[in-house]
């Protein structure tokens, strides 16, 4: 799962307010219009209460403000993966929410099949699952939850803001090719 999106802004959405370094700020997705475009907002923590996006936030969290340094790559920086999500949203600095917990169990899920995470057994207090990442060898903790049909389904409705609905099955419109041939009918036993 790999998403274009916009850079972090450099000031406040709600009042364009420059970011100083260090400042909390909180990244929002949101599915716009029609056409379903994802795009970014990027709003200072203290100026949430005036945030009234026009779509469905898909996912939120806040990270601090660090400048964009001299040389750094930043289309790297706009792919979003399953991965580099993963560890925005399990960063200790991200509030949970009950949506980003949903999203955050998907995506450890997704990650521990594509052997990018590493289940490392439950925390000391039960309440969360631990996992190494493979290539940095840090420890995420992620709420343990159960993967019930109803939170699948929640979860289908949240990916589908950020990739798109599924693509409906193709219904085939003939019929398949044993059904055209005559069926050879059984001989009934002789009566006498």
């Amino acid at each position: 799962m790999d998403l274009q999106l916009q850079p972090l802004a450099t000031q406040c959405a709600v009042s364009g307010e420059p970011f100083t370094p260090g400042a909390r700020v909180a990244s929002h997705l949101v599915r716009m219009g029609a056409a379903l475009e994802i795009m970014r907002f990027d709003v200072l923590e203290t100026h949430l209460g005036g945030f009234r996006p026009e779509g469905f936030v898909a996912c939120r969290w806040v990270q601090p403000f660090k400048p964009r340094r001299a040389g750094e790559n930043p289309d790297r920086a706009l792919k979003l993966t399953a991965e580099n999500l993963f560890v925005t949203l399990a960063d200790p600095t991200t509030e949970p929410t009950p949506e980003n917990t949903r999203l955050l169990q998907f995506l450890a899920l997704m990650l521990e099949r594509k052997k990018i995470l590493r289940p490392r057994g439950p925390s000391a207090d039960g309440l969360r699952l631990r996992y190494e990442h493979a290539k940095s060898k840090a420890i995420f903790e992620v709420p343990a939850g159960e993967l019930t049909a109803e939170f699948f389904v929640a979860v289908q409705e949240q990916l589908s803001v950020l990739v798109g609905a599924p693509k409906a099955a193709a219904v085939p419109a003939t019929p398949p090719a044993e059904a055209s041939a005559p069926a050879a009918e059984p001989s009934a036993p002789a009566s006498a």
